[in-house]
């Protein structure tokens, strides 16, 4: 088996790791225990582009149960837990292509590698997998049934290139489930990311500014922790109805331009290049912390950044000094890539639970209709948003109502009136 892992001595760590985050993920266990009945993915080539966690190797878990052929490589140079690749390696058999840290090049030569199996079914976080293929190997293409995607960004790109009749399979929006955005992208990002900022900072956010760029789902989350945790939070947004629900909820809503001059703390959620530039970075307070919990480095112009400093030094882990022409200094953490993977462990597995089984699940529709479906971005099916639902409850020991006949009668009819 090939593989290219950090470092196999690591193995007995991760596997402890795994089965700690494996006790939340009751969904993913009941999804299990069908897969190795009935073998759903049986002959299936899977090739996975995640972030390579404790989380995801349970779900790496799931599919191998289900019967499928899997490789494994990291979606982001510093999301990787080394220990994690090297346990799916020793004790799952897995092939995993993944290193914390890992340069461009390397990155781009594991998502080859994991090409290299000639996947029929892709799982994306962030579309490189799918753009690499389509890109380099459109001959692989052939070879593939249907792919998923898991976040924001992968969407809005795979979206992209159906519009412009690029994508040639079909790909099932993870992302875009209930049982996904309304729960990790909320709950998951808004935990994960403050944990992930006090991580790398240990600084007090009771009393601060905190400043969120983008009032997603994500967004909402970091907004709600950060007031949580006592901060006064000030909302950016280019949708003006995110931004009156903004206000609605409670936050200072105004311009990035205005916001620099008086945040302590930044984090960028939108998915969008250059939300934070080289404008906003000189205005900033002498000792400001910016961060990004979107996706790709990219929503920081860390280019433009450097243009307007005399110094970089790294000063504590995950924390970036930037000494500017002006004499501040603003710190940029997890050199600009996802806070709360880079500098914590990403989101806790009770949320992932959800996220991890509509993965799981979609693959299995896949390989069952995915022939016939067009080469476009699909929802997930609302019956296995609904199943990932009821399995939750289920695991959580909660019941609720159901309808009764002359309930469903009466949402049915047009006749009964009032």
């Amino acid at each position: 088996m090939e593989f290219h892992v950090k470092d196999l001595e690591l193995a007995e760590k991760g596997r402890l790791r795994i089965e700690w985050a494996g006790r939340e993920m009751p969904v993913l266990k009941q999804i299990k225990d069908r897969f190795e009945k009935e073998k759903p993915l049986k002959g299936i080539k899977l090739g996975a582009c995640l972030h390579v966690t404790t989380e995801t190797a349970n779900l790496m878990d799931v599919l191998k149960a289900g019967g499928a052929e899997v490789a494994l490589c990291a979606s982001n140079p510093l999301s990787t837990q080394d220990d994690v690749a090297a346990a799916l390696v020793k004790f799952f058999e897995i092939p995993v292509f993944a290193i914390r840290g890992e340069d461009r090049d390397t990155y781009y030569a594991h998502i080859k590698a994991v090409l290299d199996i000639n996947p029929n079914i892709t799982m994306d976080d962030g579309a490189d997998l799918i753009s690499t293929l389509h890109a380099e190997y459109p001959e692989k293409i052939a070879n593939v049934i249907g792919g998923t995607e898991e976040t924001t960004t992968g969407v809005i790109r795979l979206r992209a290139m159906a519009k412009e009749g690029a994508l040639k399979y079909p790909v099932i929006a993870v992302n875009d489930a209930l049982t996904k955005h309304l729960f990790d992208n909320r709950y998951g990002t808004g935990q994960s990311t403050i944990d992930g900022i006090l991580r790398a900072t240990n600084r007090l956010l009771a009393g601060s500014i905190f400043v969120v760029a983008g009032y997603g789902w994500c967004g909402r989350g970091v907004a709600m922790r950060a007031r949580g945790m006592g901060a006064r939070v000030i909302v950016t947004e280019v949708d003006p109805l995110k931004a009156i629900e903004a206000v609605m909820d409670g936050f200072d809503v105004m311009p990035m331009d205005e916001a620099a001059e008086i945040g302590d703390f930044f984090c960028t959620l939108t998915g969008d290049i250059h939300v934070i530039r080289k404008e906003h970075f000189l205005k900033m307070k002498d000792g400001a912390i910016v961060s990004n919990s979107g996706h790709f480095n990219v929503e920081l112009d860390l280019d433009g950044l450097k243009e307007i400093s005399q110094q970089v030094r790294r000063v504590r882990e995950n924390v970036d000094e930037y000494t500017l022409v002006n004499g501040k200094k603003v710190y940029i953490l997890a050199e600009g890539r996802l806070v709360n993977l880079a500098a914590a462990e990403g989101h806790p597995s009770a949320v992932m639970d959800m996220s991890f089984a509509n993965q799981a699940l979609c693959a299995e529709y896949l390989v069952k209709h995915g022939k016939e479906l067009k080469n476009d971005v699909y929802k997930v099916p609302e019956h296995i948003d609904r199943s990932v639902a009821e399995m939750k409850l289920k695991a959580m020991n909660i019941r609720i109502d159901r309808l009764t006949p002359e309930q469903e009668k009466y949402l049915s009819s047009w006749e009964m009136g009032t």
